[in-house]
């Protein structure tokens, strides 16, 4: 994973948040925030938090009691999160590092992370810190993309850019949010990471934009991607978007469009 995979900066959590969120993640965070309430946990940390979609449909499914952590790396996504969040004094927004927490061991009743795993530099590191905090007969829910061939939209979009640059095409969205997507693989780590109760469920869904265009500014400009382009020509983001658009066109049409999104959702325990 390239460095800049991990800066979600400047203007990407706001593009991030109003873009990706209603396009590709808001859906599965409902799910999420289903699967971890159904513990009636009364401590929750959320980890790799982003613009705080789950935040927002998880925190008033717990209980009034409950103490509940958001975290991410990034500060700007964290920042932009608080913000969209009613005030809340159940809530404590914290920087931190999934693979390393600063809290003690058997600290929460669940440790959730919507498709945050994709970006950990050591997954079993990850993996081993979200046990560590859970308390006896905890659980941990995750969630990542399936492979990008299942995703139209990022596949679509991935495709296009490149023909924009041939000689080094941008591959953030293939490479990270759509690289860790084998179930043999996430069962192998985390069962080295301590967990022996594993289950995983693949889950299709389909996202939907208002236009092409829509979708293309999203992916372009509201991801990691964005960095990706401008990194090798900042003069050709609008340009690449533009492709993207056409491509999008192409396959799905003029007016709203429609396509499939696929994700593994995990819910693993010691």
């Amino acid at each position: 994973m390239a460095a800049s995979d991990k800066v979600f900066a400047g203007s990407i959590p706001k593009f991030y948040d109003t873009l990706m969120v209603p396009l590709i993640f808001e859906a599965y965070a409902v799910d999420m925030a289903g699967l971890v309430a159904a513990f009636s946990p009364g401590a929750v940390l959320e980890t790799a938090a982003g613009s705080g979609v789950v935040t927002r449909a998880l925190a008033p499914k717990l209980g009034a009691d409950a103490r509940y952590v958001v975290t991410d790396l990034n500060q700007p996504m964290l920042d932009y999160a608080a913000t969209r969040q009613p005030a809340d004094t159940r809530i404590e927004w914290r920087q931190a590092d999934a693979l390393g927490l600063p809290f003690d061991d058997a600290s929460f009743d669940a440790v959730c992370c919507q498709f945050g795993a994709m970006f950990f530099p050591d997954r079993i590191a990850g993996y081993a810190e979200a046990r560590r905090v859970l308390k006896p007969g905890g659980h941990f829910v995750f969630s990542v993309w399936d492979r990008i061939e299942e995703n139209a939209f990022a596949d679509d979009v991935t495709n296009a850019v490149a023909t924009v640059f041939p000689d080094d095409p941008p591959r953030f969205l293939a490479r990270t949010p759509h690289g860790y997507h084998d179930v043999a693989v996430i069962r192998e780590e985390l069962s080295r990471a301590g967990f022996g109760s594993i289950e995983i469920a693949t889950r299709e869904k389909v996202s939907r934009g208002s236009s092409a265009s829509a979708v293309a500014t999203a992916y372009c400009q509201g991801t990691p991607l964005r960095s990706e382009i401008e990194a090798r020509d900042a003069s050709l983001l609008q340009l690449a978007t533009d492709c993207a658009t056409e491509a999008l066109v192409s396959r799905h049409g003029e007016g709203p469009v429609a396509g499939k999104i696929q994700a593994h959702v995990i819910v693993a325990a010691g």
